[in-house]
């Protein structure tokens, strides 16, 4: 096997992202400390043509050097507004009949590999503070949570680890 070259991978540039039709799905980051982080999701929400990324609350917002470092040009590809207040962008979306879902450990959480998509519908995916999660009024205002399964010794995954596990798994299930 021999590795490809960049310019063997066929990718878009970054009119042909905003021309092309967009996944369902729309990230929403809740107060998120950690500028790698939020780099890291511009660059996965590209990679799966992701609506748009809500930066909320204390979440950074570029241009910022650090976003930019880890981004590699997805602040460019991928459209992206801030919001000061997580809760009242969470009932404009709901209004507009988008299902918002936090991802986070709660009481009756889905797990996601159960979670069924529905292609007719339009998702909103909330992630949460590295440290204090999803909000609580955020969670309690959300359409469902869904938790990802975890099986050793830590609690949580990282931000930017459980943005990619959650956005292949809707991407796969919605393009199956």
């Amino acid at each position: 096997m021999r590795k490809l070259a960049n310019s063997e991978l066929d990718r878009l540039d970054i009119d042909g992202f905003k021309e092309a039709e967009k996944s369902p799905l729309i990230i929403i980051l809740d107060n998120i400390r950690s500028l790698n982080n939020i780099g890291s999701v511009f660059r996965t929400a590209d990679a799966f043509l992701i609506q748009k990324i809500y930066l909320c609350g204390i979440t950074a917002k570029p241009p910022h050097k650090d976003i930019r470092r880890t981004a590699l040009g997805a602040t460019d590809s991928v459209a992206w507004e801030y919001k000061e207040n997580t809760l009242e962008l969470v009932n404009e979306l709901k209004a507009k009949k988008v299902e918002v879902l936090s991802i986070e450990q709660a009481e009756n959480a889905c797990k996601l590999n159960s979670f069924e998509t529905d292609k007719k519908k339009t998702y909103a995916l909330v992630f949460g503070n590295e440290i204090k999660g999803v909000s609580q009024d955020v969670v309690s205002a959300s359409s469902e949570v869904i938790e990802i399964p975890q099986f050793g010794t830590k609690h949580s995954l990282n931000i930017s680890v459980s943005a990619g596990v959650v956005i292949w798994d809707f991407w796969s299930k919605l393009n199956a």
